[in-house]
């Protein structure tokens, strides 16, 4: 049988409601209250009940992580940091699937369901009335990966996409290509859009080079190979000399179907990703992409959702973290 409450509290002499305050953050217990019961507990095995103690503070450290889009792989190194960091810091992380959803409302229901104290909304491609929802709902909210504003309602933590879009078409520039291309993911998706935007508004500065855009039906390897294959098939269609597929899922995929067509990357044709997830860097692969500080838009993240758990009022901010490009393979080589 698992030891209880009332086991421990016999083994050191005290009242169970002792034992509880122990075991209980912030509660008020002398230390040689506590040396005593911590010495009995852990002489019997005992380990607090997470639940029960949440009846008690009226906390359960239990923070909901909201994603979208779990065909994309990057989204696995993004799940495997939050929940690691969470852990670290006592918080429970509750993951949430909303694949093909963009209505907060069931999420929220089932939040509600679980009285998460926060909410991280870990997504590119979800606009922030979504994690507004949360936020109108009384629950602290980070939206990870979003949409930036100077005004932004909930906190942002992520990159600028827009001048990530505008890095793109600077490397295409300074590599000397005079046709190039934008293969983006699906054209409600916020991340793309902002995207498209920077890499046009930034080649606007060389008419000189033709430009073309396209969108995938979703970040995925079957949708980017899907679209560079009708890219590559278009009789009627000039073929770009380089493509920034604005999502490294996507250009692993491009990268599959130029193969096919028989063609060299990067040779033929150039591919430039961004995220610069793991699979990007292995040896079949080597993609040159434009880098998200994954790991610290997650740090970022959970220091703010600590901070709202203390001050659940603290006033919105956007956090933006640079953007860099790191040098590969799919590219040719600056001049």
């Amino acid at each position: 049988m698992s030891v209880t409450l009332k086991d421990v509290a016999k083994a050191a002499g005290v009242s169970r409601s002792a034992v509880s305050r122990t075991f209980t953050d912030g509660a008020s217990v002398s230390d040689n209250m506590r040396q005593r019961v911590e010495k009995a507990a852990s002489e019997l095995g005992y380990t607090p009940n997470a639940l029960a103690s949440s009846l008690t503070t009226g906390r359960t450290r239990l923070i909901g992580l909201v994603s979208n889009n779990f065909r994309n792989p990057i989204f696995l190194q993004v799940f495997d940091l939050f929940t690691r960091s969470l852990q670290e810091r006592g918080l429970r992380p509750l993951l949430v699937n909303l694949t093909d959803e963009t209505d907060p409302e069931q999420s929220l229901k089932m939040l509600r369901q679980y009285s998460v104290d926060g909410v991280v909304v870990a997504s590119s491609t979800l606009p922030p009335t979504f994690s507004r929802a949360f936020r109108e709902a009384g629950m602290p909210v980070v939206h990870s990966f979003g949409r930036q504003s100077s005004a932004p309602q909930v906190h942002v933590v992520g990159v600028d996409n827009v001048d990530c879009g505008r890095i793109a078409a600077r490397e295409l520039v300074e590599r000397g290509y005079k046709r190039v291309g934008f293969l983006g993911g699906p054209q409600e998706a916020t991340s793309t859009q902002d995207r498209l935007q920077g890499f046009l508004t930034e080649m606007q500065l060389t008419p000189h080079i033709e430009v073309s855009h396209s969108n995938a039906d979703e970040y995925s390897f079957d949708a980017g190979r899907k679209e560079m294959l009708r890219l590559l098939d278009d009789p009627k269609r000039t073929v770009a000399e380089a493509y920034f597929c604005g999502d490294d899922v996507l250009s692993i995929g491009a990268l599959s179907a130029i193969k096919d067509r028989g063609l060299s990357v990067p040779e033929d044709i150039g591919v430039l990703g961004l995220n610069d997830m793991e699979m990007s860097g292995w040896e079949s692969i080597n993609l040159t992409t434009i880098r998200q500080p994954i790991q610290q838009i997650v740090r970022s993240s959970i220091e703010l959702i600590e901070i709202m758990l203390d001050d659940p009022d603290y006033y919105p901010e956007a956090r933006l973290f640079p953007s860099t490009v790191t040098e590969r393979k799919t590219l040719r080589p600056k001049p």
